[in-house]
Parts: C-alpha cells; sequence; structure tokens
C-alpha cells in the first residue's frame, strides 16, 4: 500500500541535491550531482526523497506540483548581510560620482556613521517593518537561510537594540537567521583616541548577548584605519573564550593579515579577503576557514580589484559567496545577481558558484546540517527556477529567476500569484 505524503514535486528537468558531509574546496567544487527527470517528496516540512524519477512510485501525495522541466535547487545561503539598520545613503551616490573620496563623506556626516545616527534614532518597530521589507526581497530572489550583523550602533543600546530586532525577524518571517554581533565595525567619534577602551566596552557585551541568545558570531572589521590585527587577536580571543564563533571582515582593502589572523584563530569565516596575501589564502586552506567573498561590493564600489578566487579555490580554500547586503557599499538583496558578478569578475564556473551559495555558504555561518541541502530528513527548503538547467542563472544576469520559494515544505513565494508568508 502505498505511503501518504504531503507533496510530491514531479517533472524536475534538473535537480542540485548538493548532498555534502562538508563545505567543498578545490577541484570538488567542480563535482556537481545533477540528477536529470527527477522528483521530490516532501511530508511535515521535511524531505523524504530528492531522486530520479521512479523514487515516488511507493508515494501518494496530498499536492502535486509538475515543475514542468524546471531546475530545482536548495534554498539559497546568504552568509554576510548587514539588514538591520536605519535610514538609506542614496544621496552618496552623487557625491561619489563627483570624485568625492569616502574620507570626505565622513566627515560632511555621511558614511557610516550617517547609518549609525540613523539607526541610533530608529525605534525597535521602525528597524523590524524596515528589516520585513528587505527580507521579503531576500526571499523573493530565492534567500532562505541568511546571515545578520549589527554594527551600526557602536554603543551599548543600540547594537543590542539592532540584535533583539534580528532575533525578532528570525521568529516572524520564512528566512532562517543567524545573528553575528559585530559592535567591533568602527570606531565611533567619540572614541576615535581610545580604540581599545571602546573594544573594552563592546566586550562588556558579550555576556548579556549570550544570555539572551542574541548571535551565534562575533566579528570585527581588521582594516587600515579601524582595528589591528593585534587588537583583533585579543578581542577575537575574548569572544572565543565567551563561547561565540568567529568571523572576520578581514583584508578588504590592505593585506594587513586579517586572513592569518582568521586561520591562526580557526575563524568559521573571514570575509571580503580582496587584498589577501598568498600566504593567508594558504593558511586558510589549511585551518579549514571558509572564504566569504563579496563582489557585490568590489562592483558598486567601481572597483576594479576583486578577490582572487581563483587562487583561493586552487589552493583548497573553501569559497562561499555573499551580497554584503549594506547601505553604504553594497545595497542589494540580490544574491542572484552575485552570482553572476562572481562568474563575470571572480571567473568562478557555474558550478562553483552554486556550491558557493549552497552548501558551502551553510557552513560559514554554522548551519552545514541544517541548510544548502535537499536529502531525506532536511527541511523542504527549495526553489523552483524559471529556468530548465542550472548554468543559466549566473549566465542570464539582472533579473529574477525565482519561479517559486518553498520554505518548511510550504510555498511562500509564487511569482505567478506574489509573495506569501
Amino acid at each position: 500500500m502505498p505511503k501518504q505524503i504531503d507533496t510530491i514535486l514531479i517533472n524536475i528537468g534538473q535537480l542540485l541535491t548538493m548532498e555534502s558531509s562538508g563545505p567543498h574546496a578545490g577541484k570538488s567544487m567542480q563535482d556537481l550531482h545533477v540528477i536529470e527527470d527527477a522528483v521530490v517528496g516532501i511530508h511535515e516540512q521535511k524531505i523524504v526523497f530528492a531522486e530520479k524519477k521512479g523514487a515516488e512510485a511507493d508515494y501518494e501525495a496530498d499536492e502535486i506540483i509538475d515543475c514542468s522541466g524546471r531546475l530545482v535547487t536548495p534554498g539559497l545561503v546568504d552568509p554576510h548581510t548587514h539588514l538591520v539598520f536605519g535610514g538609506s545613503r542614496e544621496k552618496e551616490m552623487n557625491l561619489k560620482l563627483q570624485g568625492i573620496s569616502y574620507l570626505e563623506i565622513l566627515a560632511q556626516g555621511g558614511g557610516i556613521l550617517s547609518t549609525v545616527k540613523d539607526t541610533r534614532a530608529a525605534s525597535e518597530e521602525e528597524l523590524l517593518q524596515k528589516g520585513h521589507l528587505h527580507l521579503k526581497r531576500m526571499l523573493s530572489y530565492g534567500t532562505t537561510t541568511a546571515e545578520v550583523k549589527s554594527g551600526y550602533g557602536l554603543d551599548k543600546d543600540t547594537e543590542l537594540k539592532q540584535l533583539r530586532v534580528a532575533k525578532q525577524l528570525h521568529e516572524s518571517q520564512p528566512i532562517d537567521l543567524v545573528s553575528t554581533f559585530m559592535g567591533a565595525h568602527a570606531i565611533p567619534p567619540e572614541d576615535k583616541d581610545r580604540p581599545d577602551e571602546f573594544l573594552d566596552r563592546m566586550l562588556d557585551l558579550l555576556p548579556e548577548i549570550k544570555a539572551e541568545e542574541l548571535a551565534a558570531f562575533a566579528d570585527i572589521f581588521t582594516e587600515t584605519g579601524v582595528f589591528t590585527v593585534s587588537q583583533s587577536r585579543r578581542y577575537l580571543k575574548k569572544a572565543a573564550e565567551a563561547g561565540f564563533g568567529l568571523k572576520i571582515h578581514a583584508d578588504e582593502i590592505d593585506p594587513l593579515g586579517g586572513a592569518e589572523l582568521a586561520a591562526e584563530l580557526r575563524a568559521v569565516s573571514a570575509d571580503h579577503l580582496v587584498g589577501a596575501s598568498n600566504e593567508g589564502i594558504q593558511q586558510m586552506a589549511e585551518s579549514g576557514t571558509i572564504a566569504v567573498l563579496l563582489p557585490g561590493t568590489t562592483f558598486y564600489l567601481g572597483k576594479h580589484t576583486y578577490a582572487r578566487a581563483r587562487d583561493m579555490i586552487d589552493a583548497g580554500v573553501r569559497v562561499s559567496l555573499a551580497t554584503d547586503f549594506n547601505p553604504g557599499s553594497s545595497p542589494t538583496e540580490n544574491i542572484q545577481l552575485i552570482m553572476s558578478i562572481a562568474a563575470l569578475h571572480l571567473r568562478m564556473t557555474a558550478e562553483e558558484i552554486w556550491h558557493a551559495v549552497t552548501v558551502n555558504a551553510a557552513y560559514a555561518i554554522g548551519k552545514g546540517d541544517e541548510a544548502g541541502q535537499l536529502k531525506a530528513g532536511r527541511s523542504a527548503d527549495l526553489v523552483i527556477w524559471q529556468a530548465s538547467n542550472y548554468m543559466y542563472i549566473p549566465y542570464h544576469y539582472g533579473v529574477n529567476h525565482v519561479h517559486q520559494v518553498m520554505k518548511n515544505g510550504t510555498i511562500v513565494v509564487n511569482r505567478e500569484g506574489g509573495i506569501h508568508g
């Protein structure tokens, strides 16, 4: 007698399950198992099977979804965003086009300090409503799991406010969120001459953040004019002692040794890495630290030097991709656009890109056992694409290829009928 389940997806043109026991590195990022003419079974929010046609023979379903030859993949994972912030900075675009430098914009009250001011002034409810708007957009592009950082408060009350809003967002909409405390995002003007005292105040927040379960990771911006490698090492060691996973904004501009520090401390990820040294890349490959590359930031800032993804992959670094969604240097929720930029400017293949936005991205935020794969027992988080094959998504840029998004077995985005949930 056939077993009764909730849903069966039939007539899948290509199915990417991305099944893996860990993040992929080197040549294994090219090994993409594609199942043609596939089916997926779902019951009680979980995957029952994701296999070649015929696996459904022993089952009957309450609902049949005909994919009509479309591509089906896991829901995408965005492992680096700055989702919760007040205000916006569109006025700065004209200033940049006039050749006004970031430091000059900062001196005029713009830049990150503008966002800090607006975030401090915003209420939790205002930040919550704004966050919902951005998350709906992310979901519409196929993102079902994402990381979200604080860092636009630079004081106790606002950093906690950001993290509490992120927790409420996690609980009140479909995308699963993983929070990172990034109080060490910049040095506020009032502490420009005493950065170590500022870092101590941020470290003092860790017990309260841990007690309220507001963040899983701690992050710091290691860069010229922000925090040194020595300051970052001390800060991250204290965060690790307090029970936080480690992330680091590393070598975004200058090769200060952020990649080496991430490897030394066995951080879960090092992010940006545009200026990472050969030694830093090799050490990351050996430590298992995942590189979270943010080509949208380089693109938006109009720079010509991108992170050396090819060298990283060839060295055996586990590479992932993210939007870096933020109001100043990468104001986009569209991870599909990032996939196209990765192909064109990072010289990543389609196979590598799919690993970078699913399984590797999931491991970069500690969700490797939950997100980024379609296999029996996992949550049914998947995307049905308006495309017949996986190569088409990064190839045809600037549009949304999503047909439907399913989260925990429920369709939450239907581009023929609007966004639900």
